[in-house]
């Protein structure tokens, strides 16, 4: 009996044991750093998509995914960021905009200035607007809007005065329709 005491003792000190999870393979390694690469291009970050399809391909140089899509973010990345940023000024709610007889120019300063102070400046519109006959100049634009997505707004804001918004890189060009 004395004799079987240590024995369970060690039996029980053994089962609690932590488990060693087996290191993962090159080609898991590979495969997880590829699907971060996929989430960080969803969200519109090109550079950490890069980085996670390079750390891919060293980790395994044979991933046939991480390559192509390693390729394909060198032709895809102005659009991801484009994407990106019309997102983020989508994402911002705007409390109240309210403006009566205002220009174009006014209703895109006005909502530049309420996207600004309601993102705490972490998001600032580059409002371009290309309009060579002059045809947006002369729009007047008259809104009361109440808690809405930046996006929404512009977009009633845009109707009114028959243009379109083209997201690009680094800003948002206003064009007639």
């Amino acid at each position: 009996m004395k004799s079987l005491i240590p024995l369970l003792l060690t039996a029980a000190m053994i089962s609690h044991a932590p488990a060693q999870t087996p290191k993962p393979t090159p080609a898991q390694t590979a495969e997880a750093l590829y699907r971060q690469g996929q989430m960080a291009e969803k969200s519109g970050d090109p550079d950490a998509a890069r980085t996670a399809y390079a750390e891919a391909l060293k980790a395994n140089p044979n991933h046939a995914q991480a390559r192509f899509s390693l390729g394909q973010l060198k032709i895809s990345a102005p659009t991801l960021i484009s994407k990106a940023r019309e997102n983020k000024f989508g994402a911002v709610p705007v409390p109240e905009y309210r403006l009566e007889a205002a220009s174009l120019e006014e209703s895109l300063a006005a909502l530049s200035t309420i996207v600004e102070k309601q993102s705490k400046n972490e998001v600032t519109p580059n409002f371009i607007i290309q309009d060579p006959k002059g045809t947006l100049a002369e729009t007047k634009i008259s809104l009361n809007l109440k808690a809405m997505p930046a996006k929404a707004v512009l977009q009633y804001v845009l109707d009114m005065a028959g243009a379109k918004a083209r997201f690009d890189e680094h800003a948002i060009l206003i064009v007639p329709r």
